[in-house]
């Protein structure tokens, strides 16, 4: 149910599109990990980078946090919206998609929503 598919492409396409073009074992090997498994975990949407990897990757991979933070807004909007999908007992007309409220980039509309709810 958890969805990580934002921030694996992102990942994916930033090592391989980075001009040192770096494997998944380089790439891992740079972020502390032995071998290339953790990296082939967060492509194929199995699992998120750690918080505190956070700024090593965008500066590994040159990616600015905006990007990042992007991508994994983008995931939890999902994640939530898969939980709340299977919820019964919330009534259809409170279950609004959580990408209406997070789906805008202005951080000053997804404030006033929460605070208006």
């Amino acid at each position: 149910m958890r969805c990580f598919s934002n921030i694996a492409v992102l990942i994916k396409d930033a090592r391989l599109n980075h001009k040192n073009k770096f494997s998944q074992s380089e790439l891992s090997n740079l972020l502390g990990y032995k071998n290339g498994q953790f990296i082939s975990n967060v492509e194929r949407g199995l699992c998120n980078i750690p918080l505190k990897m956070l700024s090593r990757v965008c500066n590994i991979l040159e990616l600015s946090p905006d990007q990042v933070k992007e991508a994994i807004l983008k995931d939890q909007v999902a994640t939530l919206d898969n939980y709340l999908a299977l919820s019964s007992d919330i009534p259809s007309e409170n279950n609004e998609s959580v990408s209406s409220i997070v789906g805008s980039s202005d951080k000053t509309t997804w404030i006033n929503n929460s605070t208006n709810a």
